[in-house]
């Protein structure tokens, strides 16, 4: 209930464009049913299965430069852990990741519900808020949503 609600927050048309929203593949189905019942464009970015399913900023550039004729790009959303993937971004790529929600003025949608489901024991969780305010300005400014739920804990 409370993504649809924050997704609703990004439904509308501008320039005769629908805004777009990035998410993972593969990714839990709940987001591409929710950006599809509101009419909002699902910007799709693959994550590197050959690198632990890691979040490539690369795949993020070529996703994005995609789009651009097609919709208004506005959100970026990343799960992590993943979901279905298990994977845990490290702090450096969730640096990179700041920065290119930031470089792309998207605002960042954190689905960390499964920060209490990690069982690498060389995985660390890092929470978005937290390595934003530590990164300091502008990346502390920024907009974001971080999503938490203690009935996914363990």
């Amino acid at each position: 209930f409370l993504l649809q609600s924050f997704l609703k927050l990004f439904n509308e048309i501008i320039d005769d464009k629908p805004s777009g929203v990035l998410i993972p593949i593969p990714q839990y189905p709940l987001y591409s049913a929710t950006l599809a019942e509101f009419g909002l464009a699902q910007i799709g970015y693959y994550l590197d299965e050959d690198n632990k399913w890691s979040l490539e900023i690369s795949e993020l550039e070529r996703a994005l430069g995609e789009c651009k004729g097609t919709c208004n790009p506005r959100v970026l959303v990343v799960i992590n852990p993943g979901n279905p993937t298990g994977q845990v971004l490290t702090r450096a790529n969730i640096e990179s990741v700041i920065r290119f929600a930031h470089k792309n003025h998207l605002f960042l949608l954190a689905d960390e519900v499964y920060q209490d489901n990690i069982y690498d024991k060389d995985s660390a969780f890092h929470s978005f808020k937290k390595v934003m305010t530590e990164m300091g300005e502008p990346y502390s400014k920024m907009e974001l949503a971080s999503f938490m739920s203690i009935s996914k804990g363990a």
